[in-house]
């Protein structure tokens, strides 16, 4: 066997016997099984009226899970410390503690000082509980499968709920909800379990077939919700992935570049003929309002413009009490709104244009990391960016940037799983030492 051959094989058997997950990759898998399956089974059994409340401020559930997660990544820190010392964070990592970073900063300034530094702590918390075990997981660990293991379960759960769902609840709601409260929350994880299973059916042997099975699940579970956002992501991303990956591997140039070309090319056309948005929704659901969010979007401008360059103070301006400025400087049922159903309006209403532009930076950060990931596995990189593309965009039409939820998580999760594709890995220090033996051959 030549020396090449037999550097090889040494590698394949590192590799195989290397463990696809650990014990700091289960914290953050933890986490999206608890904003996934058990929050909103509590909030279920609780009632609109209890998570309605829980909007104001965080449940006994977020109060005790939280900590309790934040504490136990803190301790894996403190026993790998000297493996902590010698990792390097990805740019993107550091653009996203930028981003936390001056969230906190703006409850100095925020319209209610203390519930913005309440909601910040928990936002730390939920960050720590993600990013701090999952770059101390060692490199091989596969945390994407996990988070589709997490997603198949609550979307086989869904199915259960759906199924004892009154038909006066479906009617109120223009569509099911399953365990959730809204269904617009059951029509993004059952698109994120679409995504993360079409990855699955590319596997082999089980992997296939269970990725196939929840392919069906989560498309089944569009449908039911009528979410129309999240059903038309679902279709468009994976080829707008595809398309991405491609150009960049054709043209050489980052995922990140491309993206931010298509948006200035669409808002160049969208000038010049006059065709943006609301002229699509208007064609595909005959509503040029985007059920009502164009209302809330230019209450939103308003305000910004009042805070252009700070903002109100992270999560300082909805929901905040009766003298809220989104209650006081509003009308009607906009003063029942929770948010602007738009990420980066309300980024924008609550950090001002730095704390947007921070978004922003981590945002292109992540994408750019993703060239590095297509490198060494396309598939992967296909996944991850079809993930990250359908939050970036569902986020014009929902809000999730640094919220507790699940979109947020995923992402959170998505950007360290890319950032680890960051710098090479270290394959030849998983080789026992000592003297290699041959393999076997038969004669």
């Amino acid at each position: 066997m030549s020396k090449a051959s037999m550097h090889s094989f040494e590698l394949g058997r590192a590799i195989s016997s290397t463990p696809m997950i650990d014990k700091c990759a289960v914290i953050p898998i933890l986490v999206c099984v608890f904003v996934t399956i058990v929050g909103p089974l509590i909030n279920f059994a609780s009632g609109p009226a209890v998570t309605l409340k829980s909007m104001m401020e965080p449940g006994l559930a977020n109060r005790l899970f939280w900590p309790a997660m934040a504490a136990i990544s803190v301790v894996f820190a403190v026993r790998n410390y000297s493996h902590l010392g010698r990792i390097s964070l990805p740019p993107n990592i550091i653009c996203l503690l930028a981003y936390l970073a001056f969230a906190g900063a703006s409850a100095l300034w925020a319209f209610r000082p203390e519930l913005s530094f309440i909601r910040f702590a928990q936002q730390v918390m939920i960050l720590t509980s993600v990013v701090l075990p999952a770059v101390l997981a060692i490199r091989t660990t596969d945390m994407m499968r996990g988070l589709f293991l997490c997603f198949a379960l609550a979307a086989i759960l869904n199915i259960f709920f759906i199924l004892d769902t009154p038909s006066s609840v479906v009617s109120m709601q223009r569509g099911y909800g399953g365990y959730f409260l809204d269904k617009n929350a059951l029509g993004e994880l059952s698109g994120l379990a679409c995504l993360l299973a079409l990855h699955e059916t590319v596997q082999s042997g089980v992997r296939r077939v269970l990725g196939a099975v929840v392919v069906v699940i989560a498309a089944l579970l569009l449908h039911l919700s009528h979410a129309k956002t999240a059903f038309g992501l679902t279709l468009l991303v994976p080829f707008l992935a595809g398309f991405i990956l491609i150009t960049g591997k054709v043209m050489r140039i980052s995922p990140a570049i491309i993206l931010l070309s298509m948006v200035v090319c669409y808002a160049v056309l969208s000038a010049v003929s006059g065709f943006n948005s609301n002229r699509l929704t208007e064609i595909l659901y005959g509503d040029p309002t985007f059920s009502g969010r164009m209302f809330i979007w230019e209450f939103a401008k308003y305000e910004i413009a009042r805070r252009p360059l700070l903002g109100w103070g992270y999560q300082s301006f909805w929901l905040v009490g009766p003298d809220a400025p989104s209650i006081v400087d509003s009308s009607g049922w906009l003063k029942s709104m929770p948010n602007a159903h738009n990420g980066y309006y309300d980024t924008m209403l609550e950090m001002g244009y730095i704390g947007f532009a921070l978004l922003v930076i981590f945002i292109i950060a992540t994408l750019h990391a993703i060239g590095r990931v297509a490198d060494r596995d396309p598939t992967r990189a296909r996944l991850v960016l079809s993930l990250a593309l359908f939050i970036i965009l569902y986020n014009f039409f929902e809000t999730t940037w640094m919220h507790g939820v699940v979109m947020w998580v995923v992402f959170v999760i998505v950007a360290v799983e890319i950032g680890r594709y960051w710098q090479p890995f270290p394959l030849t220090r998983a080789v026992s030492p000592g003297p290699t033996r041959a393999p076997h051959v038969a004669r």
